[in-house]
């Protein structure tokens, strides 16, 4: 599915990049006054951040930020030979390099946190009180939207393990939430969301699953809609719309046009969600032993999901 984006959007988008990473230093070799450009003091930061005694992998890390591993390898040489870090093998995996703190980099990282603290207050020193409620807002949202464009849906094969991570973590939460529990041999199966007989989506943010949809076929020309989850770290950010979107996409280009789902009494925010997403309440269409609502949609184009073609 095409999503347009205006050339005022992007524009926009720009400027607002241009005048942020002016204000806050980030062009400067000399980020916070420090001796030392934003990359590594970002990477000084990410290290610092990671609980555990032995550190964190650079391989974690370069999923974290996003950077090329030569790019990544050669600050943290030079971080150690300047006696901020100390390089280790991982205690159960030799192939692991780990990477933390000396006492000299941990008090460089607090006399950054220092400085950064100081370089936001002023910032926000020249606005009066509702104009800094309006901004923390306006940022709050910036990142939450963000993220979660930089999330990816893909359709990965019913056995993956990503996949069954995804399906274990949901029935673990039903199983909590549900007063009379929730046994796993409810969750789609493999083939029943593989092949011609349906499709499984996977969220996934940094390389990390952290949602996923099912879809199956529940009759000619009608698809059910199964196991929208997603995990807390990424909740409140909309993902949850864009699964049951994604899902929607494939059940009309399987030409599955209309899609019904059921959900638990418990499951109040699923109810809402799904109404407000232009699902109808039915009558129950099977039983299932933890249903109490049923829920229908009919797509079609206008829904702004196309059909497949030929």
């Amino acid at each position: 599915m095409t999503k347009s984006v205006s050339t005022e959007q992007v524009a926009a988008f720009r400027r607002f990049n241009r005048s942020f990473t002016r204000r806050i230093g980030v062009l400067n070799d000399h980020y916070l006054g420090q001796d030392r450009p934003l990359g590594e003091a970002r990477l000084l930061f990410e290290i610092a951040s990671a609980d555990a005694p032995e550190g964190v992998s650079l391989r974690e890390l370069r999923t974290r930020l996003g950077l090329d591993a030569g790019y990544l390898s050669r600050m943290t040489k030079r971080l150690q030979d300047q006696g901020m870090v100390r390089l280790t093998a991982h205690p159960q995996d030799n192939r692991l390099r780990m990477v933390c703190l000396t006492p000299a980099g941990r008090v460089e990282v607090e006399e950054q946190n220092r400085r950064a603290d100081a370089l936001a207050a002023g910032v926000l020193r020249g606005l009066d009180p509702g104009q800094r409620t309006r901004l923390t807002e306006a940022m709050t949202t910036a990142d939450r939207l963000l993220r979660l464009a930089a999330i990816t849906i893909e359709r990965v094969d019913g056995h993956a393990p990503d996949a069954r991570t995804c399906l274990d973590a949901y029935a673990d939460e039903l199983a909590a939430r549900f007063p009379e529990g929730f046994d796993r041999a409810d969750l789609v199966t493999p083939d029943e969301v593989s092949g011609e007989a349906g499709a499984l989506f996977v969220a996934y943010e940094e390389d990390r699953p952290v949602g996923c949809g099912a879809l199956r076929r529940l009759a000619p020309g009608v698809g059910e809609i199964k196991h929208v989850w997603v995990h807390p770290v990424a909740r409140r950010l909309g993902l949850a719309r864009r699964i049951l979107e994604a899902l929607e996409h494939e059940a009309l280009h399987r030409d599955w046009p209309v899609v019904r789902l059921d959900t638990h009494a418990s499951l109040t925010e699923a109810q809402e969600m799904y109404r407000s997403c232009g699902y109808t309440e039915i009558p129950a269409y099977a039983e299932h032993v933890y249903a109490s609502h049923w829920f229908e949609k009919r797509l079609t184009p206008r829904n702004g999901i196309e059909r497949k073609q030929g």
